[in-house]
């Protein structure tokens, strides 16, 4: 991603947001401010700062005793949040469409590849990694900052890591992204929000559909350890 416009801080954030949605740190998993730093070879500070952002935006719950930890899915608040989601997120891709350039569609053009390459070899790992920043980068070009952090708040209360391991997801996933790529490529506003709309409501309801109505949010929380993690 195309991030030199972005802080230290705000680039870390970014990279533990993906890792969160895309499940690669699964909830309840405790952060360690040394490990990130020197996984990503930077100073302690900008990542201090990363998890303070994250934390307010609901992906991280933090205490004394056990430092950081990624938040549990909201099973309660779902229902308000998808139709948040598709509210906030049909305006972005509105706004992006009139905004993309051809670079702009040069880059989606190689993220819904990748995606679908991922999804064809059955690597949910980089498919959840690649989805991420295909809809991020879409919003990115909507030039819509504060709507866009709504957005990723949102994002931290929503099952993605849960529904992107649902069979045969993200093959249907990488063909809802071709149409918004075409969408957006004709430049039709209208359609591309038809159909992001559509692109929610589907995962939602396949997610739905798997979980059956024994679904609860602990079954989505791996169990918590009572080792002290400081930060």
């Amino acid at each position: 991603m195309a991030m030199e416009y972005r802080t230290k801080e705000e680039q870390v954030a970014d990279y533990l947001r993906e890792g969160i949605i895309s499940g690669r740190l699964p909830r309840g998993a405790r952060l360690k401010q040394t490990e990130i730093a020197q996984e990503l070879k930077i100073s302690i500070t900008p990542v201090r700062e990363a998890l303070k952002l994250l934390e307010a935006e609901g992906y991280l719950a933090s205490d004394s005793y056990r430092g950081a930890t990624v938040a549990p899915f909201d099973v309660g608040a779902s229902t308000e949040i998808l139709k948040l989601r598709i509210t906030l997120e049909t305006q972005l891709v509105e706004s992006a469409v009139r905004k993309v350039t051809a670079d702009n569609i040069a880059e989606l053009r190689d993220l819904a590849a990748q995606f679908e390459q991922a999804a064809r070899a059955n690597d949910s790992t980089s498919a959840r990694g690649i989805n991420y920043r295909f809809h991020r980068r879409i919003y990115d070009f909507a030039e819509l900052p504060k709507t866009l952090h709504f957005v990723q708040v949102l994002w931290a209360q929503y099952p993605f890591d849960v529904i992107n391991r649902i069979s045969g997801r993200a093959l249907r996933a990488a063909e809802e992204h071709s149409e918004l790529l075409r969408n957006v490529i004709e430049g039709d506003a209208a359609s591309a929000m038809l159909t992001m709309r559509r692109h929610i409501e589907t995962g939602w309801s396949e997610f739905r559909s798997s979980s059956g109505p024994a679904h609860s949010e602990t079954s989505l929380v791996p169990a918590k350890t009572t080792e002290k993690e400081p930060l």
